[in-house]
């Protein structure tokens, strides 16, 4: 397994450590409702070190990015953040990602840690432009420190003006004591906060810095477990269980990072089926009956038959409700229609409800 350059960090604070995408990972410390309270209401700091990063530069860098990823990147401007999704060639998602524009000729993009070697390999494979592509991957660390009391908290460790951040930004600057740090306006939460991307080098100075600053305010660590439900609380997909190499952005509801202003990968199959309609759709839902949904769970009607699978699942902490994500026939995928989840053999009542799950 692969470490992160914080991994000694994690079990000397006793955290569960779990392997995930080829990385040693903290699942939990404190234990997933706590952790996930916290960040909701105070300050949490997750080591999300094996995400990948890719640095794209040259002259035709926007021209490959357009070709590859759904969303329209020339509308980002110097410090603006893009979330994506790379189609591939038969209707299905390599991975979803996040555009991040430098400058003119360079950008950052930020990729799922499983998936890696296949996005580098299938950007790659159609860069036929030579566009100077590095994958800084494994000396790249990233926090995602994320919670209502970021701002506050961290603004005592640069100088940069997090406050007047807009979602989806960043800025580089001195941060720590430590100079070219990316602060982003980013996260994987709805609780607000910033994910800071540094050098390997930097790691325990930074980590360090970012506890001691929010010591006075009930900062803690928290793992991959507490991520995943406070995701979900969202309705955010995630790859590899919501959305996959079979699953198409409009089946998937994404339609609103697949802009047909261009041409891109399977372009003119996806605008058409945006055009037609699907004939299945991703939808959230709340169970009414007693029962937790979780990946690969039948989705059934009144009768029994099978009309979709959950994709994923949890009990909510926020919500003190049992709530899922997963794809139907496009006739169940409208909000208040009533579908049965098949827990361990016996159907239980949901009923489809609009995402986020979680409303501020």
């Amino acid at each position: 397994m692969k470490q992160t350059a914080l991994t000694n960090k994690h079990i000397a604070l006793g955290a569960k450590m779990v392997e995930f995408a080829g990385y040693n990972m903290p699942v939990l410390y404190t234990g997933i409702n706590d952790e996930h309270e916290t960040v909701r209401n105070k300050l949490g700091v997750f080591d999300v070190s094996h995400m990948g990063e890719f640095i794209l530069k040259g002259e035709n860098a926007l021209d490959l990015i357009q070709r590859v990823t759904s969303n329209d990147a020339s509308k980002l401007t110097d410090g603006k953040v893009q979330y994506s999704c790379l189609p591939n060639k038969t209707g299905g998602i390599v991975d979803d990602l996040f555009v991040y524009r430098i400058d003119e000729k360079s950008y950052m993009l930020v990729v799922n840690a499983s998936n890696i070697d296949k996005d580098w390999n299938w950007i790659q494979s159609l860069n036929t432009a030579n566009v100077e592509m590095h994958n800084i991957s494994d000396k790249t660390s990233l926090l995602a420190v994320q919670g209502p009391l970021a701002v506050k908290v961290l603004q005592t460790l640069t100088d940069m003006d997090l406050s007047s951040m807009e979602y989806y930004t960043f800025r580089k600057g001195n941060f720590a004591g430590c100079n070219n740090i990316l602060v982003s306006a980013t996260g994987y939460t709805g609780a607000g906060g910033f994910e800071i991307y540094f050098d390997n080098e930097h790691a325990e100075k930074i980590w360090d810095a970012i506890f001691n600053a929010g010591a006075a305010y009930g900062i803690k660590p928290a793992g991959l477990g507490c991520r995943d439900t406070l995701r979900l609380e969202m309705g955010f997909c995630l790859y590899g269980n919501d959305i996959d190499d079979t699953t198409s952005p409009i089946e998937a509801g994404l339609g609103w990072i697949t802009k047909f202003s261009k041409e891109f990968t399977n372009s003119e199959a996806l605008k058409k089926q945006k055009e037609e309609g699907v004939a299945r759709k991703l939808v959230g839902f709340e169970m009414i009956d007693r029962g937790i949904p979780r990946h690969g769970y039948p989705i059934q009607d009144a009768n029994g038959n099978k009309i979709g699978e959950v994709t994923s699942g949890t009990q909510a902490p926020s919500l003190q409700k049992a709530v899922g994500m997963g794809y139907v026939e496009i006739a169940y995928a409208k909000e208040g229609s009533e579908i049965n989840v098949n827990v361990r053999d016996k159907g239980l009542k949901a009923r489809v409800v609009k995402i986020p799950f979680y409303k501020k």
